[in-house]
C-alpha cells in the first residue's frame, strides 16, 4: 500500500510541474505575440506621430511611450542628418569643380610664364613671319656651321638689328628690296628716316652703294682738316670753352681718344686732332652728306643717332664731347639713359664735355641739375646763361660744363 501510495504521489508532483513548465510556455508565447502586435499591427505607434499618439492613449503600455518617443526622434535626427550629408556632398562637388578650375587657371598661368620665360615657346622666327624673305635672311638666325659653342652659349648666331624694325615691317620690306650683288637704291634719306624710327642699327644688305659722281682721291693730311673756324679756339670764361684750357684739366698726354656725339661736320675732332687727340664723331645726314664729308676731312664718322647705345666697351674713352644735340628736345628717361652710357664709356677720371645745352628756366634746376647729380659725375667747371636772341621772356637758357668721372 505504502508503495503505490509513494508512486501516486510521484506521478501527481511530475503532473503538476508540467503543468507549471506549460503556463510559462504560454505565457511566454503570449508575451512575444502581444509585442508582435503592438509593433506591427495596423494600429501601431510606430505608424503615428507624437501629436496623435499623444490621443490614442495616454496610459504607458510597457513603458512604450519613451521607446517611441525616442525611435521617432531618432529617425527625425536621421533624416535631417541624410539632408546635411546631400548638401555637404553638393558642397564638396562644388568645391571640386572651383578646385578644378584653380587647377587650370594655374596651369595656364604657369605656361604664361614659362612662355614669358622660355624663348623656345615663342621663337625669334615668329617676329618674322610676315618680313620679306631677304630680311629674314639677314636678321636671322643663322645655325653655327661648328654647332654649338660655350663661349656663346648657343647653336646658333643673330644678327643684331634694332627693335623698331619689326613694328615698321612695310619699311624694312621696302629698305630690303633690291637685286641681290646688284647696286643699292639710292634711299639715304629713307634709310635714315627708319634709322630714326628706332630700326636702328639697319639690317645689312647684298648690295653696293651707288659710288659719288667724278670721285676723286682725297686732300692729305692736315691741309684735310679744314682750319676755317675758330670755335673752341679761345675761352671767354663763360659758357664757350678752349681745348687747351679744357685738355689742361688732366695730366699732359691722358687725354688720347673719344668721341663727340653729333659732331655735325666734324670740326671738333679736326681741332682735337691738333692735338694729337682721336676722336669719333657720330652725326646723321640732316640736310647734307655730313658723313662722307667727315671721313673727306681724314676723320672717323660713324652713322648713328642719339638714341643707339654707344658702339663702345666701358671704361674705355677718355673724352666724350656734344654740343646742342644733347638738351631738352630729348624726353627726360631717354637723356638719363644717354648720359648713364656717358659714364659708362668713359674710364675712370674721363671727361664729359657738354657744350651749351639748352633748356627752359624752369627746367634748369628742377630736372637737369638733380639728373646730372644722380648719374655721380663730379663738376669741374659749369656755367650759365641766358639765350637772348629771342627776348628775355622767353626764359631760355643754355649751360657748359666739364664734367668728370670719379676714379672709384
Amino acid at each position: 500500500m505504502g508503495s503505490e501510495e509513494s508512486i501516486s504521489r510521484k506521478h501527481s508532483c511530475q503532473h503538476n510541474q508540467m503543468k507549471y513548465k506549460l503556463k510559462i510556455l504560454m505565457l511566454i508565447v503570449l508575451t512575444n505575440l502581444l509585442t508582435i502586435y503592438i509593433f506591427t499591427g495596423p494600429y501601431s505607434y510606430m505608424h503615428y506621430p507624437i501629436s496623435r499618439f499623444s490621443q490614442l492613449s495616454t496610459s504607458p503600455v510597457f513603458d512604450s511611450t519613451t521607446l517611441l518617443l525616442k525611435l521617432n526622434s531618432t529617425r527625425d535626427e536621421l533624416i535631417a542628418s541624410r539632408s546635411q550629408i546631400a548638401d555637404l556632398h553638393k558642397e564638396l562637388r562644388s568645391a571640386h569643380s572651383l578646385v578644378e578650375e584653380l587647377v587650370a587657371q594655374l596651369s595656364r598661368l604657369n605656361g604664361a610664364i614659362d612662355q614669358a620665360s622660355n624663348p623656345t615657346k615663342f621663337t625669334y622666327n615668329d617676329l618674322l613671319d610676315d618680313v620679306s624673305n631677304e630680311a629674314k635672311l639677314a636678321i636671322g638666325p643663322h645655325k653655327l656651321p661648328l654647332g654649338y659653342t660655350p663661349r656663346m652659349g648657343s647653336d646658333e648666331v643673330y644678327s643684331s638689328v634694332g627693335g623698331g624694325c619689326l613694328k615698321h615691317k612695310e619699311d624694312l620690306r621696302t629698305y630690303m628690296s633690291y637685286q641681290v650683288g646688284g647696286e643699292c637704291p639710292v634711299d639715304d634719306v629713307f634709310a635714315q628716316t627708319l634709322m630714326l624710327k628706332g630700326c636702328e642699327p639697319l639690317p645689312r644688305r647684298r648690295c653696293h652703294p651707288k659710288s659719288p659722281a667724278n670721285y676723286v682721291e682725297p686732300t692729305p693730311l692736315p691741309e684735310s682738316l679744314w682750319k676755317g673756324k675758330i670755335r673752341w679756339l679761345f675761352d671767354n670764361g663763360g659758357l664757350d670753352y678752349g681745348i687747351d684750357q679744357v685738355l689742361a684739366m688732366k695730366p699732359r698726354g691722358t687725354i688720347r681718344i673719344g668721341l663727340d656725339i653729333g659732331g655735325g661736320s666734324g670740326t671738333f675732332a679736326a681741332r682735337m686732332k691738333e692735338k694729337n687727340v682721336t676722336i669719333v664723331t657720330t652725326s646723321m645726314n640732316f640736310d647734307g652728306p655730313f658723313n662722307s664729308f667727315i671721313a673727306s676731312r681724314g676723320l672717323i664718322p660713324m652713322h648713328v643717332s642719339v638714341s643707339q647705345r654707344f658702339p663702345f666697351f666701358e671704361n674705355t674713352l677718355d673724352i666724350v664731347h656734344s654740343m646742342h644735340v644733347l638738351s631738352n628736345w630729348i624726353p627726360d628717361a631717354m637723356l638719363e639713359f644717354t648720359l648713364y652710357d656717358i659714364y659708362r664709356v668713359l674710364r675712370p677720371g674721363g671727361l664729359f664735355w657738354l657744350d651749351r645745352f639748352f633748356c627752359f628756366g624752369s627746367q634748369l634746376n628742377a630736372t637737369y641739375v638733380p639728373m646730372f647729380d644722380r648719374v655721380g659725375f663730379r663738376k669741374l667747371r659749369w656755367n650759365t646763361g641766358m639765350k637772348l636772341d629771342r627776348g628775355i621772356d622767353k626764359n631760355e637758357w643754355y649751360f657748359s660744363a666739364v664734367l668728370e668721372k670719379p676714379m672709384s
